[in-house]
This record gives structure tokens, sequence and C-alpha cells, in this order.
């Protein structure tokens, strides 16, 4: 086991102030995307928009990593350069998710399942030798009124952390990402109940099946207010709900916190971020952003598929870089949006 490089890429990932690119939409998301935009949903405009994050000027200044899906992994831009050599000259590790999206879980009414684990070690090994340094695998936990159950949260942490072992054994740093999702009414206390439910019975997985703590990156949800909520919390309360619940569950040895927005607007996710950082400056572990839409829409939605769009595209995605920048140094202002 390469415990000793995935250790030096958690570090490498968790480093200068930078973040996390989760640019690994799946076909079924990106789809939508593309058509409620009014974009055509071929694979070349896929390669297209990748192709336009990817060549951004000096985005290695703002990112660390890129999160990929495996057709993009394999793709190249315009002129033939792989984008895995693009993002390298660029100073930015690449990694991949590998689960295969989620199924219905059996016996479960309204609950799902992430799946993927069958073949992930051959799946693993090929990835390794892409020069792939790290890969992600996404847990979906809806809360209701009798959701999410203890059956649905053993199911799915048993597979993170089965997954996360068999990235250790491929030398591959595990992004382990169980995210408790923002659709409902519930409110902020209701969310941070469940995040705790769900982080504890993720350690107790990962202990169990001999996971190397320091060998690997969570990436969860903020502790936020479900978005049909009537009443939303304050940022100052985003902040303290979501550090208490990590300082509850999170075990100081994993070397970094890579939040998901989870459908955050691309404002109020930078908002929380800065106050997490401003009001909390000495956590036990280094905490970044890994963000998707929060960082792409407004440039997808500037591009439009069409050419002569890409430069402004690209100017979109900087500025948003830039400001997440300020704000995982705890300096970020509501006002620089303007």
């Amino acid at each position: 086991m390469h415990i000793d490089t995935m250790a030096a890429t958690a570090r490498q990932l968790m480093a200068d102030n930078k973040g996390l690119l989760a640019m690994d939409e799946s076909l079924p998301n990106i789809t939508k995307r593309f058509e409620t935009l009014g974009i055509a949903p071929t694979a070349e405009n896929r390669r297209a928009y990748r192709e336009l994050i990817v060549t951004t000027p000096k985005i290695g200044e703002y990112l660390s990593g890129a999160i990929l899906v495996e057709e993009t992994a394999g793709q190249s831009t315009e002129q033939g350069v792989p984008f895995l050599d693009v993002l390298r000259g660029k100073g930015v590790l690449a990694g991949v998710k590998v689960d295969e999206g989620l199924m219905d879980l059996a016996g479960f009414p309204g609950e799902k399942v992430t799946i993927g684990l069958d073949h992930l070690r051959e799946r693993l090994g090929k990835f390794r030798e892409m020069g792939l340094t790290f890969a992600k695998w996404r847990a979906a936990f809806p809360i209701g009124p009798d959701t999410p159950t203890e059956g649905s949260i053993v199911a799915n942490v048993h597979e993170l952390a089965r997954y996360a072992a068999l990235c250790q054994e491929a030398g591959i740093l595990p992004i382990v990402e169980p995210e408790v999702l923002m659709d409902g009414a519930h409110d902020i206390r209701r969310c941070a109940e469940v995040t705790k439910h769900v982080l504890r019975a993720l350690f107790d997985q990962i202990s169990l099946q001999q996971v190397h703590l320091r060998c690997m990156i969570l990436k969860p949800n903020m502790v936020v207010s479900g978005l049909s909520a009537p009443v939303q919390a304050t940022v100052t309360e985003v902040a303290d709900a979501t550090i208490d619940c990590l300082m509850e569950t999170v075990p100081a040895a994993v070397p970094g916190i890579a939040f998901l927005s989870g459908g955050q607007s691309p404002e109020d996710a930078t908002e929380h971020l800065n106050a997490i950082h401003a009001d909390y400056p000495d956590l036990p572990w280094p905490v970044t952003f890994s963000f998707s839409r929060a960082i792409q829409m407004p440039a997808m939605e500037r591009w439009m598929g069409q050419r002569e769009n890409v430069a402004a595209a690209q100017e979109l995605l900087l500025q948003r870089l830039e400001l997440l920048m300020l704000a995982r140094r705890g300096i970020y202002q509501t006002s620089l949006e303007a």
C-alpha cells in the first residue's frame, strides 16, 4: 500500500488556499443542465465544454485538483492534447469519479444506494496507469419525515468504506462523499442531526474496513436549512452548526475536508465557506471547497455552446475561483460579488 504517496497527494490537494473543482457530472446530469439552457447534449459539446474548463488560463493558481468522469479523463483538446496533460501542465492533480450512480435500495421505498463496487479493483488499476491520483464516490441521504432510515445509512456508508479500502489498496487517494441532501423543508437542526448520524456511522465503517485515516479526504455537505424551508439559517448559524457537527464526528487524523456545494448558489456557498474560515481559524484539519455547480453554472450559462463565448465564460470561472480562494482565507466580502 502506497501510504506515503497517498498522504502526499492529500497534502497537495489541501495546500496553498486552493480547492477542487468537481467537473464530474454524470451523463444524465450534464444532459439535463445542457437541455435546460438550450445547449445540444452531444458528446462533442460535452468535450468542448470541458475543454473550456481545463484550458482556462491561470486555473492552477486556484485549483489543486479536478474531479473528472471517465469520459473526460480520456478526452483531448481540439488540438489533440490530452486533458490530463493540460491539467498536469497547470499543476492541477486529476482524479476520477468511480461510483456508477444511484439505484433503488431493496426494502426501503424512496431510498437509494450507490453502485459500482463490482470490478472496481480492476478499474482502479487502469486509472492508476492513466496517472490519476485520487478518486471520488458519492452517497446521497435525503431528509424526509422517516428518512434516512438506519438501514439505508448502514448500506451506503459500508459501500463508501469498501470503496475507500479498494482505492487505498490501489494507491489512489479516496475522496469520501456522504451527502445529506438540501432538498426539503427541514430546518438546520434536522440537517445537523442527520449529518452527525451519517458521519458517525461512516467513521465506524471506515474503522471496521481498516481504511487509513491519513490517506483519505472527506467531502461532506455543509449543515444548512432545506431549500424550501420557510426560515433559512443565517451565515453564522451555518458556520456554527457545520463546525459543531464536524468537531463531534471527524477524527483529527483526517488530512482534509473539502465541502460540496450541494445546490447552494455560488454566492451562498462562498459566503458560508468564508464564515467557516473567519470564525474558526484553528480547526484540526485544513478545510476547502470541492464545488461543482457553485463554480460552473455562471460559466456554462455564459458559454451556451458557442465558441465565441469561451473567453467570457472562462473569465467568470476565474472570478468565482478567486472569490473562493479569498473565502478559504476568511477575507471574502459580499461586496466583491459586484
